[in-house]
């Protein structure tokens, strides 16, 4: 069995109940994981000590919390206390390595899906995406990486231009497969909207998937990032983040029958 599951974010207790909800076995069961495996959640640690025990029977993307432990353990942003025991813990390097040779992007052209924490660029053929995602693989994974990284979070990066700068075309990139929401009708991005579709005042945004001159994708894209926006399910995408993490759900996905089970998540925490 197959099964997808949206942010984590650190709340080890509720993803394990899902598990055990799911029977989930990894000698047999595969998870595609949507990305946030960390961060604000309690246990991030015991959540990315679990991946890493069945990391042969996962499929990671990364998302942006993920990105910034990333970012933390390089040197360029400072921690928080929810990240430390990671930092803190033998076995950080063994950890963060691993964490760093994920994806951006999973395909599975026979199972019918593909996956991004964030979404697909709306002017993205599927071939470009993963074309990109190789990229920033490469970037993650050299000597560099830590400059590289710097420059990416450093700002946003909203247009799309492929004659561009280097480092302007892959913020689009990794900012488009963890940080898109909503976006304009050419395509380009909005940062600043986090909200539900339901509640948007402006005529000119549009959730990702909604947008008028979007790329027809052949796989169905599986995405989280977006509490907001919640559980939906449509042919062409599978929005996976249901608020675990804000005392909403957990919520896993079979594939390719798309039987839906989910777990409470208790009252969530408060940003301050």
């Amino acid at each position: 069995m197959i099964w997808a599951i949206g942010d984590i974010q650190g709340c080890y207790k509720p993803f394990k109940e899902l598990l055990e909800k799911i029977e989930f076995n990894p000698k047999k069961d595969t998870l595609w994981l949507a990305g946030d495996l960390v961060n604000r959640g309690e246990q991030s640690l015991e959540v990315l000590e679990y991946l890493y025990s069945i990391r042969d029977s996962i499929k990671v993307v990364l998302g942006n919390h993920d990105i910034a432990l990333i970012a933390i353990h390089l040197g360029i942003k400072k921690s928080n206390p929810t990240l430390e025991p990671i930092l803190k813990s033998p076995n950080r390097d063994k950890l963060l390595k691993w964490l760093m040779s994920q994806p951006f992007l999973q395909i599975d052209y026979n199972l019918g899906y593909t996956m991004a924490h964030a979404g697909i660029a709306p002017n993205f053929e599927l071939g470009a995406a993963k074309h990109y995602n190789d990229i920033l693989q490469q970037r993650l994974q050299s000597s560099n990486a830590k400059e590289w990284l710097k420059a990416m979070i450093k700002k946003d990066s909203p247009y799309f231009d492929p004659k561009g700068s280097n480092i302007d075309l892959e913020r689009y990139i990794i900012s488009s497969f963890t940080r898109m929401r909503y976006c304009y009708k050419d395509g380009h991005l909005d940062f600043k909207q986090k909200g539900s579709p339901k509640d948007l005042k402006s005529n000119e945004l549009f959730p990702w998937f909604d947008c008028p001159t979007r790329v027809e994708k052949e796989l169905k894209i599986i995405f989280g990032h977006w509490s907001t926006l919640g559980f939906l399910n449509r042919e062409d995408i599978l929005a996976t983040d249901t608020g675990c993490l804000w005392g909403g759900k957990l919520t896993a996905v079979s594939l390719p029958d798309e039987k839906v089970v989910s777990v409470d998540c208790g009252d969530g925490i408060e940003l301050v």
